[in-house]
C-alpha cells in the first residue's frame, strides 16, 4: 500500500505542473460528452454529475460544459468515442495500463505503441498485466479534510472499503459499483473531494533504478501529453533519494 501511495505521490509532483489546461478541458470534454449519452440530467445521471463537479474544479467554463453535455446528450455530438485500455511492460518490467478515450482506434493505438516502443517498453495483449491489479473507485482529500479518525470514519458511513492517511492526504478506496453513492456520501459529510475517480491500484510494486526511473517518468509524460489517454497506471516504486536526483 505505502508503495502505491509513494508511486501516486510521484506522478502528482512530476506530472501535475506539467499538465496543461487545454489537455485537461479536452479530456473533461470528452468524460461530459460520454457521460451525457445516458441523460443531460444530472439529477438521475451520476456520471453526468461527477463529470461536472469534475469539470467545475478545473474551472471549466460554464459554457464549455454546457456545450459538452449537449454534443454528448444528441445535440450535435457526431463522434462516436470509446473507451480503449492498452496493457504492457514498460522499462524494469514495469506492468503499465493505459485507460483512452478515442474516436479513432487505430491512431490511438499506434500512438500509445510508439511510445512504449521509444522508451524500451512493448505493448502485450488485453489482460496481460491488469491482474497485477484491482480496479477500484479512489477519493482524494486533503490532509486538512479532517483527522485520520474522522475520515476513517466517514468513510465508513459511506460504504468505502478502506482509507489511509498520509501527511498531504486522506486516500478512500471503493468498489466501482459503489463508486458515485460514496462520493456523494463523503461529499457531504466532507465537503467536495481532491480528486474522484475508477483507478487501477496495483497489487504490489517494484522498485527501480534511477537509470529506469528517469526512462518511465518519460514515457508517462509521453503518454499523458496524448489527447486520447485519459489515465495511466503502473507499478513501480522510486526511492526517495533516486526521487531526489531526478528533479533536482
Amino acid at each position: 500500500m505505502a508503495g502505491h501511495s509513494q508511486f501516486k505521490n510521484i506522478m502528482y509532483r512530476k506530472g501535475a505542473q506539467d499538465k496543461k489546461r487545454a489537455k485537461i478541458f479536452t479530456r473533461l470534454t470528452r468524460e461530459l460528452q460520454i457521460a451525457a449519452k445516458a441523460g443531460d440530467d444530472p439529477g438521475s445521471n451520476p456520471a453526468l454529475r461527477s463529470a461536472i463537479l469534475a469539470a467545475r474544479k478545473e474551472n471549466m467554463p460554464k459554457d464549455n460544459i454546457e456545450r459538452a453535455i449537449k454534443k454528448g446528450s444528441g445535440g450535435g455530438d457526431d463522434s462516436n468515442y470509446e473507451d480503449v485500455r492498452y496493457e504492457g511492460y514498460g522499462p524494469g518490467g514495469v506492468a503499465m495500463i493505459v485507460d483512452t478515450l478515442t474516436d479513432n482506434r487505430n491512431r490511438t493505438a499506434s500512438e500509445v505503441r510508439s511510445a512504449f516502443s521509444k522508451y524500451g517498453g512493448n505493448l502485450g495483449e488485453t489482460n496481460s498485466v491488469s491482474f497485477m491489479f484491482n480496479r477500484v473507485g479512489q477519493i482524494l482529500y486533503p490532509a486538512d479534510a479532517g483527522t485520520p479518525d474522522a475520515v476513517l470514519e466517514a468513510a465508513i458511513e459511506a460504504g468505502a472499503e478502506n482509507a489511509e492517511s498520509s501527511e498531504t492526504e486522506h486516500e478512500i478506496t471503493c468498489a466501482v459499483e459503489d463508486f458515485h453513492a460514496v462520493r456523494e456520501a463523503l461529499e457531504e459529510a466532507l465537503g467536495a473531494a481532491q480528486s474522484a475517480q475508477l483507478t487501477w491500484k496495483p497489487l504490489n510494486t517494484i522498485p527501480v533504478d534511477e537509470e529506469q526511473a528517469g526512462t518511465l517518468l518519460k514515457l508517462f509524460n509521453t503518454l499523458e501529453d496524448n489527447d486520447d489517454v485519459q489515465q495511466v497506471s503502473a507499478n513501480f516504486e522510486i526511492a526517495d533519494d533516486v526521487m531526489a536526483k531526478l528533479t533536482a
